[in-house]
């Protein structure tokens, strides 16, 4: 699956000069946590979340340092929080810096920019315009639609080699003690592993294989012994 598959479009947009208060408003109403700011030629400009709105001087939580942390390292760098606490449309309190993807980004993509930048939507962009937007509840709309498909038929060599290139790719996998045998469509686990943790990681491996009918666990733990010795 990819971007295209779960994005929400037509994505709720706001333009620049939106009123901060209308802006929160549209959060609660459409109960979403962040909205898009474009220009009127649709270039987009930021983002507005939740968090942007969370310091504002109308609920007195903007922020305050301490005089003593004023005088150590300026004044300068208040001004950005003065601007988040005291600005009154969403031009002046949106974050700039936006994080954003391709339409034929995979889901795995998706999830790895929102984890590494610690956000919660990625807007989808194609030729300069937003087409889409996906937040986390998309990337969760997508799991549950992928688990709704129906199962894709494989021969076990398919599953058995499958199943093989997948683990190839884990490092901490140790394949020169793990042996994996298919028939009609039941995956067998043999071998040794180190701990239980490795063994539930091994039958979850071949559980969520495509064509899986079921697994059998003949999985050894606490294989280590003092073989120097």
């Amino acid at each position: 699956m990819q971007a295209k598959d779960i994005m929400t479009s037509p994505v709720i947009t706001v333009g620049p000069d939106v009123p901060v208060g209308q802006v929160a408003k549209l959060l609660l109403e459409k109960r979403i946590s962040g909205v898009p700011v474009v220009a009127g030629d649709g270039r987009l400009l930021g983002i507005v979340s939740e968090g942007d709105l969370l310091r504002r001087v109308e609920t007195g939580t903007e922020r305050r340092k301490p005089s003593w942390l004023e005088m150590l390292i300026g004044q300068g760098s208040d001004v950005g929080d003065f601007i988040k606490s005291h600005g009154l449309h969403a031009g002046d309190v949106m974050t700039r810096e936006v994080v954003s993807a391709a339409p034929d980004a995979s889901l795995r993509d998706l999830a790895e920019l929102m984890e590494r930048n610690g956000i919660k939507r990625v807007p989808i962009m194609e030729d300069g315009g937003l087409v889409g937007i996906v937040s986390r509840a998309n990337l969760l709309r997508g799991l549950v639609e992928d688990r709704a498909r129906p199962p894709v038929p494989s021969s076990d060599e398919q599953i058995r080699t499958g199943l093989a290139d997948l683990l190839r790719r884990e490092p901490w996998v140790d394949h020169r003690r793990i042996n994996v045998v298919v028939a009609d469509g039941v995956v067998q686990l043999w071998g040794a592993v180190e701990n239980d943790e490795q063994r539930r990681a091994l039958v979850i491996a071949a559980e969520s294989h495509p064509g899986v009918r079921s697994v059998e666990d003949h999985l050894t733990a606490n294989w280590f012994t003092n073989e120097a010795g």
